[in-house]
Formats: C-alpha cells, structure tokens, sequence
C-alpha cells in the first residue's frame, strides 16, 4: 500500500548486468518501527556500481530488480506508532544495516557480523537512492543543525575509516601506511590523523587522489607505477624514516596486499579494507614471523554517534571529498561518471525544491 499525494517515488533500480533504470515506484508506508524519510543527498559508492556492472559482489547476487544506495541522508516526515525519539521535520543519517534478530553478534556489540542483517542495496534488500524510503527508526540518527545533509551521507564511508581505525588500535603518535587514496582511503587518512596518529602516508597510482589526500591531511603521499611490493615497502619507509605499525590497504589488489605485509614493522597491524579478488598470493611466512597481525573488517558497526559528534564538533572536515552532484533524475551520468573513476565522491540530490548540500 502507498501513501498518498506524495507524488512520484523516482528510484535508481539495477535490473541485471548493466542494466540501470529510473523508475517510479510506490511511496512506501513506515510499519510501527520505522519512519518514511524525503531521500535528501544519497553518496554513490563503488559497491552501487560493481552491482550495475556485474550483477554480483562474492555471493551476493542481482536476482530481482534492487533500489541502489546506501550513503543517505534524508528528512522525517511521518513517524511509526512506536517511534518516540524522532518527529517529522527531523534531518537524519541512515545506518544501512539493520540487524533482524538479537543473536549472538548483536549481543557482543558486532551487529555487523550478524548473518541474517538487513543491509541497504545488498541483494536482495533495497536501498535508499529513491525519494521516499522507510528504514529502521533506531537506525536513523538526528543531525544537528550545523552539519550538513552531504555530511550526514558521509557518515557512511567515515564510519569504515572509524571501523578500519579501530580495529587497527591507531592512538596517539601510531605511523600509518594507507594503500589507496580513494573514497575509503582518505576518510581512513582523516579518522586515523584525528584518532592521534602522528605521521599518515597513503599510496595511489593518481596524482588527484594524491593531492586530495594532501589536502585533507597527508603527511607524505607516494604515487606508485610499477615498483615490486617490497620496492613500495621501502619507500614507505625512507619517507616515515621507519616502518609503520599500522598499514590500511583500502585497495583489495593482490601487490598491494603484498606490500601492506613487507612494509609493516614487526608486531604490527595490516588491515584488509579493499574487496578484491576472493584468492590471493601473500607472504605469509613474513607476516607470520614477524608476528604481525591481519585483520579484516566488515562495514562497521557502533559508529554513527561517534562520527556525527566529530562533524558538529567541526574537527573532521569531509566536504572537501563531494567532487560532483547531480540531480536523482541524471542518475545514468551520475553512475557513469563514478564508474570512470571521475573526482572522489559523487552525491546525488533526491530533492527536486533543495539542492544545496
């Protein structure tokens, strides 16, 4: 069933391999736990777009007609029977993933690893690029009036940089090696130097990845061609003047992967951010015996209050990451243009009377 006289629900709908549609669908009505949100400023991530052109990510698989988008942001207009802490009028940052059941994940504090959760645009749960949305209302978190819708959208990718962050143990004086100066590289740049990291370098083939990273904090950039994983190591640690003891690698890329392993100090962290292919070739035996540990990470989990209170507080600056806008009706072009690798990150506008940021 519909709400009425809202209009048109326009929706960015991947309908199989390559295949990427703007259709109409209903207005949904928010059920006793949730809200129905006008779909403000939605992020494009890469995960949107591999779905677009590949129809798939591992095992999670295009079956039916899915909404994309999952870095959201929006306004309450109507408020379920149960939902106490939020009113109409409301500006909120939308949490993606929303655990179905209290298990033993949930009760560890790790909802993330839960393996029933409902997640924004992950088959076969819809996402948020649409103009009206329901979702969870203990998932939804109230804005404050200084932080920018685009901002609230952020919260997404800062959350993995915050989630990343942590896991590795950065803290005060901590040198960090960051493979990858895109979207997740440089929110993990940002988290890791406001977390107390004394000296941050990050890695890219790009020289505008690179300069944006210098822009929101780098201490030392290394555009990498064609040097040998160990050659890249040695670099990071010419430049540090030491080895690191945290390397993010936000790429997924085999050598890269490699080079995080080589370029760790001893006792350290490499944590794997980057999704690439499912098997890859490491010098395990080197991490092994140089006792450095390697964790993965899994979205987030517990972030959004931490990542809204640093943006009040106006001591994280994320703006400078949004390089393009387009209306929700260019979602093509919006898609392609992420697709080619254009700028960082591309924000689309889901609401057609404000689009300011």
């Amino acid at each position: 069933m519909a709400a009425t006289n809202l209009g048109e629900n326009l929706s960015v709908v991947v309908h199989g391999v390559g295949d990427l549609r703007l259709e109409n669908r209903p207005v949904p009505v928010p059920g006793p736990n949730e809200v129905l949100l006008k779909m403000h400023s939605v992020g494009i991530c890469g995960s949107d777009v591999h779905y677009w052109q590949h129809g798939r990510i591992g095992d999670f698989i295009v079956k039916k007609p899915m909404v994309l988008g999952h870095e959201a942001s929006g306004t309450v207009i109507k408020v379920g029977a149960s939902v106490n802490h939020l009113k109409p009028g409301d500006r909120v940052a939308i949490e993606p993933g929303v655990p179905r059941e209290n298990d033993e994940y949930c009760k560890n504090g790790r909802y993330n690893l839960s393996p029933t959760i409902f997640f924004c645009a992950t088959p076969p749960d819809d996402g948020n690029l649409c103009r009206y949305y329901t979702h969870n209302a203990s998932f939804c978190y109230k804005l404050p009036d200084n932080v920018t819708f685009e901002e609230g959208a952020l919260v997404e990718p800062l959350s993995v940089g915050i989630h990343a962050c942590r896991r590795a143990g950065v803290t005060l004086g901590s040198r960090v090696f960051i493979c990858g100066a895109g979207p997740i590289g440089l929110v993990s740049l940002i988290v890791a130097k406001m977390m107390g990291a004394s000296q941050v370098i990050i890695s890219d083939l790009s020289s505008s990845r690179l300069e944006k990273a210098k822009e929101v904090g780098a201490d030392f950039i290394l555009q990498v061609a064609k040097e040998t994983p160990q050659q890249i190591a040695q670099k990071v640690e010419g430049l540090l003047g030491c080895m690191p003891e945290i390397t993010i690698e936000c790429t997924g890329a085999e050598a890269c992967i490699q080079a995080g392993i080589y370029a760790t100090r001893s006792g350290g962290t490499l944590i794997l951010v980057g999704l690439g292919p499912a098997m890859v070739n490491v010098p395990i035996v080197n991490a092994a015996v140089r006792e450095v540990d390697i964790r993965g990470i899994f979205r987030y989990c517990n972030t959004w209050p931490m990542a809204i209170s640093m943006l009040a507080s106006k001591r994280v600056n994320v703006a400078p990451l949004v390089t393009h806008r387009f209306p929700l009706e260019k979602a093509v072009q919006a898609f392609e243009t992420t697709m080619r690798g254009e700028g960082v990150k591309v924000m689309l506008k889901c609401d057609q009377n404000d689009l300011n940021p």
